[in-house]
């Protein structure tokens, strides 16, 4: 089943984990601490107050993505000093930062079916983006797009296995309900390592000689 089908068929916690995941696997561009989001997980498992999470992980990363340690991050994922230009790769680390602060902000405040679907769909298709922005394998023409119909064949190798990550999300959830979100957490922590590392080779990178 694609990837569309899964959001289009999840229940309400199936889609609020699929968004959810989206967001604890890029929060290594936002600075912020690993356990950020453990309680909107917590939350999903047991009813507690999401809404309230919510409130205290945005206040956790400030106002703006950079602010603090979030400065750094975003710095690290732009991989280069240079002009933040059309195409450049400061440009790139700038708009997956933007796009990773985006999921949290627009995180609504229950976990309804009817306010989560657009929600996990736009957590879905941003965090595909931030994947092809970071990829250093992907290509110009790449396009993210034709992930969610399930084609990876062109996809680069971050993309694709983002979306293979996404798909296994919302498969446990669709499976296994609540007893699910243990297995959805692997999978988002996973991904996260995936990303913190891309994001330190991007700085080594920007600091290697001839920076």
């Amino acid at each position: 089943m694609s990837l569309v089908e899964l959001i289009a068929q999840a229940d309400a916690r199936g889609l609020a984990a699929s968004g959810l995941a989206c967001m604890d696997r890029c929060l290594p561009l936002l600075g912020g601490d690993d356990e950020l989001l453990r309680p909107l997980w917590a939350s999903l498992a047991d009813g507690s107050d999401w809404g309230g999470s919510l409130e205290k992980a945005r206040a956790a990363l400030g106002s703006a993505v950079d602010v603090g340690s979030a400065r750094s991050a975003r710095s690290a994922a732009s991989g280069s000093a240079g002009d933040a230009g059309s195409g450049s790769p400061r440009a790139a680390g700038d708009e997956a930062a933007r796009l990773a602060r985006r999921m949290l902000d627009a995180a609504p405040a229950e976990w309804t079916a009817d306010a989560v679907r657009p929600w996990a769909d736009a957590c879905s298709a941003a965090s595909l983006r931030i994947h092809r922005l970071l990829d250093p394998a992907a290509d110009a023409a790449t396009d993210p797009g034709a992930a969610p119909a399930g084609d990876t064949a062109d996809l680069s190798p971050l993309v694709a296995a983002e979306l293979r990550r996404q798909t296994a999300v919302l498969e446990l959830l669709a499976g296994h309900g609540v007893n699910g979100l243990r297995g959805a957490l692997e999978v988002s922590v996973e991904g996260r390592r995936v990303l913190r590392a891309v994001v330190s080779r991007r700085a080594r990178g920007a600091t290697g000689p001839g920076s």
